[in-house]
């Protein structure tokens, strides 16, 4: 790495062994997530990974950024996966024979140079835009950086809050498990309980090579996932409400969208532009999810299964993350908090992190994918959402937790909420580019 603040009072094991794993990971133009599970570029991991290199090397988050707008779409959608040419098709499963994103996707825009996916996840990216220029705004500012990735960060959004407003309510939809982040969440079970799956000998699962199979999705959830994105290939990757079989207005989703909608906000009046509309679409954002997805009684935000036309049973930790945002109600971000040192998740209690899915629901499996075990960023979200509610102790001793599970587990994909032990591959690199964020907020 070019650049690397370390205050000598902080863990040099966390520090020394996260920028080992960031810098085994870059490929000279992004960072993959994991050099054996995940051999490409993956669009929200992307977004975390520039957050923490931001402190190493400002330009190369500006980079990582960079290279993965270049592959967005004409309609504006960031593709989670980006594919490098030069890893063979075995390696990986949906690989780009499967997505056939140039042919299959012309007609929504899929650039013809490069191979993706043709699914989306999260829209982290313009607050990682946002905290990656105030890493160092004069270099930033030098690049043209901001003025470069502002217009396709703003046709992002309005991808999201246009083309996928399926609900009608302004909320964004995701239309496969995969891009809610939270990929095989028990969240998804109901509605992909109408999905008829793949035959599992039509496809080779790469990631069992790779992975302990009690850690992974099960054949049936997985040729649920491949049938869908099958379905939405075949119909030429178009967005129209009725032409999908899957279509869920997810919390920790849209939680993310409305907070990239303040950071254009800033983004926007750090360029002499008019920040009004991205301040009111949050505002609005804000008061659309409130309405659609607020549910008191079970004290946080619940998935809306668009086309079933009703809430989505099951508490997650996506329905946590609206902490991240302003101007939420008291009572509800007061909820919110006894939510999550209560018993569903046990933060400061029964766990040690933040799980996935509730501890007392009935799919809870604290190993297996999405389904109980708790995630590195996640949690860096809670943090930062603990944080800006006044609950200044709780975020410091999450963030001490946070520290102390990546080094012991050796920077983990994702690891037992209650031990800390280890699931899924190691050196994984948003679990070292937040551990450095993370260092980084210490010694200021």
């Amino acid at each position: 790495m070019e650049r690397a603040d370390q205050p000598s009072s902080l863990s040099s094991i966390a520090y020394n062994g996260a920028r080992r794993v960031l810098g085994g990971n870059w490929t000279g133009g992004s960072t993959v997530p994991s050099r054996t599970l995940y051999p490409h570029q993956w669009s929200w991991d992307s977004g975390f990974i520039a957050i923490g290199l931001r402190h190493l090397s400002p330009e190369r988050a500006q980079r990582e950024l960079e290279t993965l707008l270049g592959a967005q779409w004409a309609d504006g959608r960031v593709p989670h996966i980006v594919f490098n040419p030069a890893v063979p098709l075995t390696a990986y499963f949906p690989s780009p024979d499967f997505w056939r994103s140039s042919a299959a996707g012309h007609r929504a825009g899929a650039p013809e140079a490069v191979e993706t996916s043709g699914i989306v996840q999260p829209p982290i990216h313009a607050v990682a835009a946002w905290l990656v220029h105030r890493a160092d705004p004069a270099a930033s500012a030098h690049r043209g950086f901001l003025r470069r990735v502002y217009p396709r960060l703003v046709a992002w959004q309005r991808y999201l809050t246009e083309r996928r407003d399926f609900g009608g309510r302004g909320l964004a939809s995701i239309v496969h498990p995969w891009e809610s982040g939270m990929d095989n969440s028990p969240c998804w079970d109901p509605p992909l309980s109408r999905i008829e799956p793949a035959a599992t000998a039509s496809f080779h699962r790469a990631d069992l090579d790779h992975g302990c199979p009690s850690d992974r999705p099960t054949d049936l959830d997985y040729g649920r996932y491949v049938r869908l994105a099958e379905h939405y290939r075949d119909q030429g990757y178009a967005d129209e409400v009725d032409g999908h079989r899957f279509a869920v207005e997810d919390p920790g989703f849209n939680a993310l969208l409305i907070a990239s909608e303040h950071a254009l906000a800033d983004i926007a009046a750090a360029l002499g532009a008019d920040p009004s509309d991205h301040q009111v679409r949050a505002e609005e954002l804000t008061t659309t999810l409130l309405k659609r997805l607020w549910s008191q009684d079970d004290g946080l935000f619940l998935a809306q299964d668009v086309i079933g036309g009703e809430p989505v049973p099951e508490r997650s930790a996506a329905g946590l993350l609206p902490l991240i945002l302003p101007g939420l109600p008291e009572d509800v971000t007061s909820t919110l908090l006894r939510t999550a040192g209560g018993e569903h998740f046990g933060l400061g209690g029964a766990t040690r992190l933040v799980p996935s899915y509730d501890l007392t629901g009935h799919a809870f499996d604290p190993a297996r994918y999405w389904r109980g075990p708790a995630w590195f960023n996640v949690n860096w979200l809670l943090e930062r959402g603990l944080r800006r509610h006044g609950a200044t102790g709780r975020a410091d001793a999450l963030r001490t937790t946070l520290l102390q599970a990546a080094v012991a587990s050796g920077f983990a994909e994702y690891v037992d909420p209650f031990t800390g032990e280890a699931r899924g591959t190691r050196d994984f690199s948003w679990t070292a580019a937040l551990t450095i964020d993370l260092l980084a907020e210490v010694a200021r």
